[in-house]
């Protein structure tokens, strides 16, 4: 019961605005992505 408390109130949160903890968690999963991804193609070109 708790949780769920605590999962709708993280939602309404969200939707009054990006929170700093959602922005830091955007840009370093997109930072991941950017940095890998090139890494992936070669390795794709590679293989095939």
């Amino acid at each position: 019961m708790n949780s769920h408390n605590e999962l709708a109130s993280h939602c309404d949160a969200g939707q009054q605005g990006f929170t700093t903890e959602d922005i830091l968690w955007a840009t370093g999963i997109w930072s991941v992505i950017l940095t890998l991804s090139p890494v992936i193609v070669f390795y794709m070109l590679l293989v095939a």
